[in-house]
């Protein structure tokens, strides 16, 4: 038994693997003295793969090749199973069932399990025949699609790993994750992304293929997708299989690049285990059904978010997944919506923002009778959820009635008729949108997780206690605060199948990062409360120290602006080592739709709002320009509304300045899941910025 406190094979009987679970070795649960857990095997270990869990010391590892133990809390229900074992499984269970929809010709094609399985082994022995090596990287470039779904899964049965870029990276960002992953296959979606590659492919000893799944490709060398398909078809299943028998649940098969707002991205490690675990424990917590469930793929699928959900749970359960169209951030997702009629939903917050944004200004042009029904339907939704809140289970005859007459058509008109689960993740989601949503009889249930633990680690109910909350620790898994102050805030520390395995090649970050019981040090700063609820207050990177050593969290303030300002887009807090708090705002404004780069016109509601002041103006550049005085006390006026919810003087903002442009993700601002890169804003507005304390 090692001295780690984790599980490692011990001895080899009757042809099945037996493991010991030392006493206290799972935190902070009790274990009972000498519990064994064992998983079937009738092969030695090391060649039945790709189901077995492989002989391990360590719980993390920064080796491209490194195997790590598994962290089985005692009575566990769930036998670790590889990524191959997932999806042969439910090819098997879900056979005839639609796996996959996508729109070709306007048409939907539908792919079922079984072909789903088919067309994964095909890619997989296409991708070893052009020479993928075992733990080397098939980098993914491009919009969601099922050719992303075959080049992930088909990378993993290959005994690669899996890497998505986002498609917003810029050439160097791509180089690193190719570079890192010594990736031997590059899939890219069009022309526009295989201009990258090609950009640096002499720059890239280990790359041998170049596959394009849209389009032919024009350039020499450049396989289509048709090529991939026709390779692996010709080849046999010898190799293919023979490799499946050394994998283990417990290597890495996927590589999740964070999002590099420090220096460069890190690659997270992650293993077989960590993903199926995690997709099988939010699942679970969901209740949701096998066979039943339908989502839509349109986030991007290289955050560890989207796969986790569209990929690895719509596995699990059997479920039906449809794909978005390249632009559903742009304005098409809600063609989708309707096409698609989810059972469950998962939108960052921005989406949600949107969704929101687009209903309020529908209900501005409601005249006045419409307007107060509308207004009282609200009012009796919110009542709804808080009775829930407080334990009371009923449904008065008031929300009968709305559900029927303007709940059910707000979700028809969406495409949410039939959704159960309305899920926010990936970034902090203010307080007064989950209301607004719930007033709507929509009601968002919080999901808080990070690449480093697989996706979620948490989720909430529409009847949790603290709204403001991303809701209890799922089963199965840990959380703790490390080093509480006096109010019960500190760092919200991670233990569970799920943690990641390490950062690949960097040792000492990794390190940094898990202890040496095998905590994962999220960053975030958190409160958990006597009923096991857990409030994100903040990132310790982000945490703002005052000069007079106050700790503040900015995202708390900077949504509590935005609720009393709504036709801001994105606040900005500033104070780190500063005397008092200012804060830059951005106007709502119109946005290109093919670069998504913010334009000069404000939208409808921000006009409209301008014209309730006796403002005419239609552009954000004439209110910087002119800073109308009804204007700027109006937005001081939604300030001093905010600093009431203030808990000290410190925590009160000073002095405000609007941004002559909006953050986007075209000029650099906001990262891929749209949170704001503070250290890109700190130095492009950094002028601006020190104006606020010249004197």
């Amino acid at each position: 038994m090692s001295d780690d406190g984790d599980i490692i094979p011990s001895v080899m009987q009757n042809g099945r693997n037996q493991y010991k679970i030392k006493e206290n070795s799972f935190l902070p649960s009790a274990v009972e003295n000498n519990t064994t857990m064992s998983f079937e095997s009738s092969k030695p270990a090391e060649n039945y793969g790709p189901d077995q869990v492989l002989p391990a010391s360590q719980m993390y590892t920064s080796e491209a090749n490194g195997r790590v133990t598994l962290r089985i809390h005692a009575g566990s229900d769930n036998t670790p199973i590889s990524v191959p074992g997932l999806l042969t499984k439910s090819a098997e269970k879900y056979g005839d069932l639609t796996a996959l929809n996508y729109k070709s010709d306007n048409k939907w094609v539908k792919v079922t399990y079984k072909e789903y399985e088919q067309n994964v082994r095909t890619v997989a022995k296409a991708f070893i025949k052009l020479g993928l090596e075992r733990f080397h990287g098939v980098c993914i470039i491009g919009f969601n699609s099922p050719e992303w779904f075959y080049s992930d899964l088909g990378a993993i049965y290959a005994g690669g790993f899996a890497a998505g870029m986002y498609t917003t990276n810029l050439v160097d960002a791509c180089l690193h994750c190719l570079e890192t992953s010594k990736a031997n296959i590059a899939v890219v979606e069009d022309n526009k992304q295989l201009e990258k590659i090609l950009s640096i492919k002499s720059r890239l000893p280990h790359l041998k293929a170049i596959i394009q799944y849209e389009g032919k490709p024009t350039e020499e060398g450049v396989l289509s997708w048709e090529d991939v398909m026709r390779i692996g078809s010709a080849e046999s299943d010898d190799k293919l299989n023979a490799i499946l028998k050394t994998m283990g649940v417990n290597e890495c098969c996927t590589l999740v690049f964070t999002s590099g707002t420090e220096g460069a991205s890190k690659a997270v490690m992650v293993s077989h285990d960590n993903l199926t675990y995690n997709a099988y424990m939010i699942t679970k917590f969901l209740s949701l059904s096998d066979g039943a469930e339908v989502l839509v793929s349109y986030l991007p699928l290289s955050h560890v978010a989207a796969q986790i959900t569209d990929i690895y749970s719509a596995i699990t359960l059997g479920a039906q997944v449809y794909f978005g169209e390249k632009d559903a951030l742009k304005g098409s997702l809600v063609n989708t919506l309707q096409a698609a009629r989810p059972t469950a939903f998962l939108g960052v917050p921005r989406v949600w923002e949107k969704i929101n944004e687009k209903l309020v200004s529908i209900g501005r042009k409601s005249g006045s009778l419409k307007k107060y029904i509308a207004d009282w339907a609200k009012e009796v939704g919110l009542n709804h959820y808080e009775d829930a809140m407080k334990g009371i289970e009923r449904e008065t005859y008031s929300y009968k009635f709305f559900r029927w007459l303007i709940y059910s058509r707000i979700k028809s008109a969406i495409g949410f008729d039939r959704c159960k689960y309305f899920i926010s993740a990936a970034a902090p989601i203010s307080v007064e949108l989950k209301r607004y949503f719930m007033s709507l009889d929509i009601p968002l249930c919080e999901a808080f997780g990070m690449s480093e633990c697989g996706g979620a680690h948490t989720l909430s109910n529409p009847s949790d206690e603290n709204v403001a909350g991303v809701g209890k620790t799922l089963i199965g898994v840990s959380s703790k605060i490390d080093k509480p102050d006096k109010d019960g805030n500190g760092e919200l520390c991670i233990y569970g199948r799920h943690v990641f395995m390490g950062y690949l090649n960097l040792a000492e970050k990794t390190r940094e990062t898990l202890d040496t019981e095998g905590w994962l040090h999220s960053g975030d700063i958190a409160q958990i409360d006597d009923k096991g609820y857990i409030t994100i207050t903040g990132r310790i990177k982000e945490l703002l120290i005052t000069a007079g050593g106050e700790n503040i969290p900015p995202v708390l303030i900077e949504n509590n602006v935005k609720a009393s300002l709504p036709v801001v887009s994105n606040a900005f807090l500033i104070g780190d080592k500063r005397k008092f708090l200012s804060i830059l705002l951005s106007l709502k404004c119109e946005v290109n739709a093919e670069t998504s780069e913010p334009f000069d016109t404000l939208t409808p509601e921000v006009i409209s709002w301008l014209s309730s002041l006796n403002c005419k103006f239609t552009k954000v550049s004439e209110v910087v320009a002119n800073k109308p005085k009804e204007v700027f006390d109006a937005i001081q006026k939604g300030i001093d509304a905010a600093n009431k919810k203030a808990i000290s003087n410190a925590q009160k903002i000073q002095k405000f300045s609007l941004l002559p442009v909006d953050f986007s993700l075209a000029t650099g601002e906001l990262g891929p899941t749209l949170k704001i890169k503070r250290p890109v804003v700190n130095e492009k507005y950094k002028d601006l910025i020190e104006e606020f304390y010249k004197d």
